[in-house]
């Protein structure tokens, strides 16, 4: 089920779907630009502050171009405020065109504190993984 979607004026779009399986999606299409990463990645914390749902597959597959140049804002805003929402999984997929992209080449997996990344070439990697997570007992404060 479609919770947003962003379409951008050069045909570009961030979509955040909550998938059967029970996890969040984040799909980026076409050229995204720093605003709409921002856009997107606040959308995203709107959504989670209601679903409270601890995994997310952040899907780069159909992206083109670098994507979204602020790591340093990932690491010190993003990730610090998902974590309080109860994100605890990302499946980071890289885009097609790329083995690598900027977030596995310079993200501070330090700074995911409570968050637990992975990185993979292919989504259905990716959704097993988010699978095995689902597995884990909850822990209780």
């Amino acid at each position: 089920m479609i919770l947003c979607s962003l379409p951008d004026a050069d045909g570009s779009r961030c979509t955040l779907s909550q998938e059967p399986d029970g996890w969040l999606r984040a799909t980026w299409r076409g050229f995204v630009d720093t605003q709409e990463a921002l856009r997107g990645a606040d959308s995203y914390l709107r959504i989670l502050q209601d679903l409270r749902n601890p995994c997310l597959l952040n899907d780069n597959v159909a992206l083109m171009g670098p994507w979204f140049d602020s790591i340093e804002w990932l690491e010190r805003v993003w990730v610090p405020q998902a974590a309080a929402m109860g994100l605890r999984y990302v499946a980071h997929v890289v885009q097609a065109d790329s083995l690598s992209d900027i977030l596995t080449v310079h993200f501070n997996h330090g700074a995911a504190g409570a968050l637990e990344l992975q990185i993979f070439q292919q989504v259905p990697e990716a959704e097993a993984w988010l699978r095995t997570c689902q597995l884990v007992p909850k822990v209780s404060a």
